[in-house]
């Protein structure tokens, strides 16, 4: 680490802008800005001693110069009567005009945003993973909510609705429960690296000789920097979201996946910027109960953010059920195009299943061979079991089956319950002598791989049982009609 010799220092005494923070004091003279620790004891760490301070100046040096290393020059001794009491952190002074939030809206927003994405990509990638369930596993995260909801609940006093409070407890808890499977692979996965840990768009300045500079790491704790990468750069989307709207942030979080190659369910993104927001809020909170009017408005604004991405991170089981020529499998195909779901067909797996026990794969009567009662169940279990590791590892799924009988209708209710998802059940309702009709002019054009027949939805007709939790759609109409009928149900209890 390069200590910086007082004739490169030029004196405070020039009339240096001063910005203060709750954890120090900024100098800002000439080309140079001077960071300086201040002796406070806060819950979170101790600067109380100059030891302290002075290994806080140096460790923040060490950890910002792996991702700026032309800003951070190194450290300038501070001596009160002729003993050394603190360290400055010793930076090049970056032009206000070019932080990214100043740059929200310009023309050149999305060139710095892509760029951006690669520096912070190119970060991640120089880092080695960390494989430590503390650092990033469902447990760790949980207790960190926790944390944050000490402080947030105060905000039923600053005009954030109690529902609204108890809902991010709910989505948060849900979420964590439902999903450890997903946190356990992205820890074994290699996704989980010594980070910057506090990604927000203020901290980002875009150079236009010397492009992006990102400062200003969360040095003083490790276990809050090191952490899923997806994390670390949920931050800036959640910040850009805030400054520049979602469709700037989902551009972001694009090029980032481009430019590093990882990849995630949409739904823990939506956790992970939620989370950033909800610490934000927390923050806010905390200074307006400092006496900070203003931050009210502010943490209100992050704690709606967090909201917003929570709903939209919610993993749903979709069951769509009915009998042949219904347009259960166009449905479920629609559903699956329109929000971006996994989709999984009977039709497909039975013939898996057969072809894995050395079956022949073929038409067969109504009830009988491979469409007979011992292998329609084990056609379900696999269904089941593929659905579970879906919802497990975050992806909202629909089934496409028959769903004739209850029996196995429970098993879809056992795993939305089990795997905490939000199940939504649809039977597709439609005249038999049309859905005849259906079957009929496909095998025609043979422009589908079911084997029914005629005679199968005379089978199944009769053999079904009521349906009472499930919301009947007539598939009579248009595929636009029924598709934006369906999407309806199923995103019907979904906040903006």
């Amino acid at each position: 680490m390069r200590e910086v010799p007082a004739s490169e220092t030029p004196p405070l005494t020039e009339g240096p802008q001063v910005v203060e923070t709750h954890m120090s004091w900024v100098f800002m003279a000439g080309d140079r800005a001077y960071k300086l620790p201040k002796p406070v004891s806060l819950p979170f760490l101790d600067h109380s001693e100059s030891a302290a301070r002075i290994a806080a100046a140096e460790r923040e040096v060490v950890l910002n110069a792996r991702i700026a290393p032309d800003v951070y020059l190194g450290l300038a001794d501070v001596h009160e009567r002729g003993a050394l009491v603190d360290k400055m952190i010793v930076m090049r002074r970056l032009p206000a005009e070019r932080r990214l939030s100043q740059l929200a809206g310009s023309p050149e927003f999305d060139g710095c945003l892509r760029e951006v994405a690669r520096v912070v990509a190119s970060f991640h990638a120089a880092e080695e993973p960390v494989i430590n369930p503390r650092a990033a596993g469902a447990d760790a995260l949980g207790e960190n909510w926790a944390d944050n909801f000490a402080v947030t609940d105060a905000l039923v006093d600053a005009g954030v609705d109690a529902v609204d409070l108890d809902r991010v407890k709910t989505l948060t808890q849900t979420y964590l429960r439902g999903r450890r499977p997903l946190f356990d692979e992205r820890i074994a996965d290699g996704f989980v690296r010594d980070g910057h840990g506090d990604l927000i768009a203020d901290d980002v300045f875009c150079l236009v000789d010397d492009g992006p500079q990102i400062i200003d790491c969360l040095a003083f704790n490790d276990d809050w920097r090191i952490g899923d990468v997806l994390l670390d750069i949920a931050f800036l989307v959640m910040d850009v979201h805030r400054v520049a709207g979602p469709a700037a942030a989902l551009r972001l979080l694009g090029w980032y996946q481009g430019f590093s190659g990882e990849c995630h369910p949409s739904s823990l993104a939506h956790h992970y910027v939620a989370y950033r927001a909800h610490v934000r809020a927390k923050v806010a909170c905390l200074r307006w109960q400092q006496g900070d009017a203003p931050s009210a408005a502010l943490a209100k604004e992050y704690h709606d953010l967090a909201l917003h991405h929570l709903e939209h991170g919610r993993v749903r089981l979709v069951l769509v059920g009915g009998g042949p020529g219904t347009g259960k499998t166009v449905l479920s195909n629609g559903l699956g195009d329109s929000l971006g779901w996994a989709v999984l067909h009977t039709d497909d797996i039975r013939r898996g299943v057969a072809a894995s026990a050395g079956e022949e794969v073929g038409a067969a009567a109504p009830g009988e061979g491979i469409y007979d009662d011992a292998h329609r169940d084990a056609v379900y279990d696999e269904l089941i079991r593929q659905a579970r590791i879906l919802l497990s590892g975050g992806e909202s799924v629909v089934l496409d089956a028959s769903w004739t009988g209850a029996h196995h209708r429970r098993l879809g209710t056992d795993l939305a319950e089990e795997t905490y998802a939000e199940l939504v059940e649809i039977e597709c309702r439609l005249d038999p002598s049309v859905a005849k009709e259906r079957i009929a002019r496909r095998r025609e054009e043979a422009t589908t791989n079911s084997d029914a027949t005629a005679e199968t939805v005379d089978h199944l007709g009769a053999l079904r049982d009521p349906w009472v939790s499930a919301t009947g759609v007539d598939t009579g109409g248009t595929k636009a009609t029924v598709l934006g009928q369906a999407c309806g149900v199923v995103l019907s209890d979904e906040r903006p």
